[in-house]
């Protein structure tokens, strides 16, 4: 470890984790009153945001922590669409049970597609997982007895809890909008489960220095396999809350746009760190949003902005909020601590 990293340790200020603990508590707070004081259309934006949130949360995982490019997040996010749609529309399944579902198939086709991609180089790798994506496309274009082509599936239903005699039914945008919280916050609560496991520490040795974390004895492949059926958890996850939120699946889920989409909330929001995708997803999402109001400027200025965050952001805009945390955690242990020495 060199002496740099030793020194900023250090001088890491003692209040920092409690001032980070206030700010979290409050970005909480002002998430749950949302509703209260926003209309319909930014409502509908911080959805899409905290949709968009849990296959970001599983890119992070393979890119941030384990140092694989993978392009295969948007078939893995129609997948769990479909496997909502397809269920709820077929068979009358609740929510829980498609959210179920979309994990589990998205987590079962990821995990034989991984064995032959994972035993590829790096640029291979991305290769292999943007063909994926296409193949998932084209047979969702084409077995039209199951998906009904480019026609798709309509009329998924708003999410319904039963829980004894009490049934609810998020019939509202704000009633969808506290689903797609719960649903956001548990996969942020296990995402930060994962990495601060046993396993999430392999998966960042492996980040860091493959060949020095094989020879402590490191099973590399199978813990790069694990990442990767997790990260497709997560997006079957979000498609599954996509598919109630939108009530239609389409091929369209599996084109270019959503994997794009996912990967600049993930590289923008700074790879690495679970913040990262958090505030990525708000700023990106809230951002493509916002500019529907100039539908012929709407690309461009999307694209300019997305230049400006590569040249003057590039380690994402995570970083950003370390600065004004560590000001105040250090004016408070200079306000305190000079209290407590007199």
């Amino acid at each position: 470890m060199s002496t740099t990293t030793l020194e900023t340790r250090t001088a890491a200020p003692q209040s920092l984790p409690l001032v980070r603990g206030i700010v979290v508590a409050i970005a909480v707070a002002a998430l749950i009153a949302a509703p209260l004081g926003l209309g319909n259309y930014p409502l509908n934006a911080l959805i899409l945001a905290l949709i968009f949130l849990l296959p970001a949360h599983g890119l992070n995982l393979i890119v941030g922590y384990t140092g694989l490019l993978s392009l295969a997040q948007g078939m893995f996010f129609g997948i769990g669409a479909y496997a909502a749609g397809l269920l709820s529309l077929h068979f009358g399944t609740s929510f829980i049970v498609n959210l179920l579902a979309g994990a589990f198939f998205s987590a079962l086709i990821a995990a034989p597609l991984g064995v032959p991609a994972l035993r590829m180089k790096s640029y291979s790798f991305v290769m292999c997982t943007l063909g994926m994506t296409v193949i998932g496309e084209t047979i969702a274009k084409n077995w039209i007895s199951l998906t009904r082509g480019d026609m798709g599936l309509s009329g998924v239903p708003a999410p319904h809890f039963v829980l004894g005699s009490f049934q609810w039914t998020a019939s509202t945008t704000a009633g969808m909008y506290y689903v797609a919280l719960g649903v956001a916050a548990l996969g942020t609560l296990l995402l930060l489960w994962i990495v601060r496991s046993p396993a999430g520490r392999c998966l960042i040795a492996i980040r860091d220095n493959q060949t020095l974390a094989e020879s402590f004895g490191v099973p590399i492949w199978r813990y790069k396999h694990l990442a990767f059926v997790l990260s497709a958890t997560f997006a079957g996850i979000g498609g599954v809350v996509y598919a109630h939120y939108m009530t239609v699946v389409s091929p369209l889920m599996f084109q270019s746009y959503y994997a794009n989409t996912i990967l600049i909330i993930c590289l923008g929001g700074g790879i690495g760190r679970v913040p990262g995708s958090i505030i990525g997803s708000v700023a990106f999402v809230g951002l493509a949003e916002a500019l529907r109001i100039s539908p012929q400027l709407r690309m461009v200025i999307y694209g300019a902005v997305l230049l400006l965050l590569v040249f003057v952001f590039p380690n994402g805009l995570a970083p950003l909020f370390d600065k004004p945390t560590n000001w105040i955690s250090r004016t408070a242990d200079r306000i305190f601590g000079g209290r407590n020495e007199r």
